[in-house]
């Protein structure tokens, strides 16, 4: 049998190894792509994820491969980068290895982005009992729920009276307003239909934001827009809100009030993936790697942070938000440092470009602040939303897949994907939800 041709060595016996496949890891890893440099890239799945879509999987909008593209598809075409499906436990700093549970790679440069994890903030039983949407797993998890409690009420409609149909969102950023809209739209045009007999229309989607407003980065008209389109298609949102307790079937409100809910989807925030913890770099507010304006880690020649797991400063020092465009900058922006030094070229701190923000609510219904005082509501901020989402997601397989469901469920009002999958027990050891970075 003829053997493969051997893969072409790379001049530079330079190697970096970049830990996580999210925005920032994947931007780091195609910014080096012709670069004289051998790059290893981690992470403990085989798949990146497109986190802004996860809601629309977890409401039966798309399946869960339109928004996961396997990594080495991403890559086949960069001879310089290899990727390795593990899990980094530690780091040897002495003899620069990474450490893996079944390895350890050798590195001159270090970029970590491995993202972010659901941070539940204490909040007693939230973590044994809400449903976070971070990774593709939850996405999948909360869909089975949400059909599964339609499903036992269908059987038994006693359950509507103890909250089997009651679904709490935590968070009004803009997972949860996203996550709350399409809720009410599953409930309302689809599963209406489904069940002929259950009283569907008894349904609630209630939206609970500690803060007194919902979407923290917006400014106050499109605070107000979202609220009340919200509102009108019966989402009860309560803003100044806090939980206390978090059980199977209640939800304890500070200030003593309970409700009955069987579902609670957690979008209230993330903290750093603690991968930070246990390569021993140093860390300060959430867990987040502390970097320079260069995104390089203190008394860590090499070795970078980017993403959210990093709190990357911005002009005034302040941390950067935890989104998508920042991550990918960052990533970008790591790339070209590493190549300047290699070249022994000069390098520049990183400045993020705000370009703007977005979050739908539902059909026809979205928020966007773009650049130079630009705001968009109502139809044109969702084909906006709609455009960007299908410009960034990966894969030309999956943006022609999510533009059929998109249009097929626009014309039709159905949603295809309504499965209840079995997704098997979660790995000893494995944390809630996917750290990857978010947008």
């Amino acid at each position: 049998m003829p053997l493969l041709p051997a893969r072409p060595a790379v001049t530079d016996t330079r190697r970096v190894v970049i830990v996580g496949a999210g925005f920032a890891g994947m931007a780091a890893a195609k910014g080096l792509d012709g670069a004289p440099v051998e790059v290893t890239l981690v992470d403990r799945n085989n798949f990146s994820t497109f986190q802004p879509l996860l809601y629309q999987v977890a409401t039966s909008g798309l399946n869960a491969a339109d928004v996961a593209h396997p990594v080495r598809g991403v890559f086949q075409d960069q001879a310089n980068l290899a990727f390795r499906q593990a899990t980094a436990t530690g780091v040897d700093w002495d003899r620069r290895r990474l450490l893996l549970e079944d390895g350890a790679l050798d590195f001159d440069h270090l970029v970590v982005a491995a993202g972010a994890c659901t941070n539940f903030f204490g909040v007693e039983g939230a973590e044994a009992h809400a449903l976070p949407l971070y990774g593709l797993r939850d996405a999948v998890r909360l869909r089975n729920h949400v059909l599964g409690r339609f499903e036992a009420t269908d059987a038994s409609p006693a359950l509507i009276d103890d909250g089997a149909l009651t679904f709490v969102v935590v968070g009004g950023g803009p997972t949860g307003v996203e996550v709350a809209g399409a809720l009410v739209e599953l409930f309302d045009r689809v599963l209406r239909k489904d069940f002929h007999t259950l009283a569907v229309s008894r349904a609630r989607v209630l939206l609970l934001e500690m803060r007194d407003e919902l979407l923290p980065p917006f400014s106050p008209p499109s605070r107000r827009h979202a609220r009340a389109i919200l509102e009108a298609r019966g989402v009860e949102v309560r803003t100044a809100t806090t939980v206390e307790r978090v059980g199977a079937t209640r939800v304890r409100l500070a200030g003593g009030e309970e409700l009955r809910a069987h579902t609670l989807v957690w979008a209230a925030g993330v903290r750093a993936n603690p991968v930070a913890a246990a390569l021993g770099l140093p860390t300060g507010r959430g867990g987040r790697i502390v970097v320079d304006d260069h995104l390089r880690v203190r008394d860590r020649p090499g070795v970078f942070a980017v993403g959210d797991v990093a709190a990357a400063p911005d002009r005034h020092g302040e941390p950067l938000p935890q989104l998508a465009p920042v991550a990918m900058q960052a990533g970008r922006h790591v790339a070209t440092q590493i190549r300047a030094d290699h070249d022994a070229g000069a390098t520049r701190p990183f400045r993020y470009v705000d370009k703007g923000t977005m979050a739908t609510i539902g059909r026809r219904a979205a928020v966007a602040e773009l650049p130079l005082g630009i705001r968009l509501s109502g139809t044109p901020a969702w084909f906006a939303w709609l455009g960007l989402h299908l410009v960034f997601l990966v894969g030309a397989r999956n943006r022609f897949s999510v533009l059929v469901n998109w249009a097929w469920n626009y014309l039709t009002w159905d949603r295809g994907p309504r499965l209840i999958l079995d997704t098997g027990p979660q790995a000893p050891g494995e944390p809630p939800g996917e750290p990857v970075t978010r947008r």
